[in-house]
């Protein structure tokens, strides 16, 4: 049957929040005879959710820097800053992991490989609550 949480976290700023314990927890609380799919899905259009290395922080900083090179902040070409010179950046950068992914389970377990883990990618330089929705299907 499938089951479905609706999650906020915090964030600091930009950069990445480890989310792989507690989408573990979630699913093997709430359906810990689960063999099937957990979806993933953020409900903000200026983070995104990625599976990455999980062992070498470096990773994620190279990913910043590509992320600051594909999509500055305060680019003068920008039409829409609202929100400050990191609004349409955000939203750019957004777009290189998007707002869902889909991760495998068996009996209640994430099948996720020995270097992966689930991280919420915050793109805005200031602290935001994100609200994240799990969804498990059979």
């Amino acid at each position: 049957m499938p089951h479905q949480t609706l999650f906020t976290v915090a964030t600091e700023g930009r950069g990445f929040l480890d989310l792989t314990e507690r989408v573990a927890r979630l699913v093997r609380e709430t359906a810990p005879e689960l063999t099937g799919v957990a979806h993933l899905f953020a409900r903000h259009t200026s983070c995104g959710l990625l599976i990455t290395e999980n062992a070498s922080p470096e990773v994620r900083t190279d990913l910043e820097t590509l992320a600051r090179r594909f999509a500055p902040d305060g680019d003068p070409a920008y039409a829409h800053d609202l929100e400050g010179p990191d609004d349409m950046a955000a939203h750019g950068r957004a777009l290189l992991a998007g707002p869902s992914l889909f991760v495998p389970v068996a009996r209640g377990r994430l099948l996720l490989g020995t270097w992966q883990g689930i991280f919420l990618w915050e793109h805005r330089t200031r602290p935001h609550r994100r609200e994240l929705v799990l969804t498990l299907l059979p």
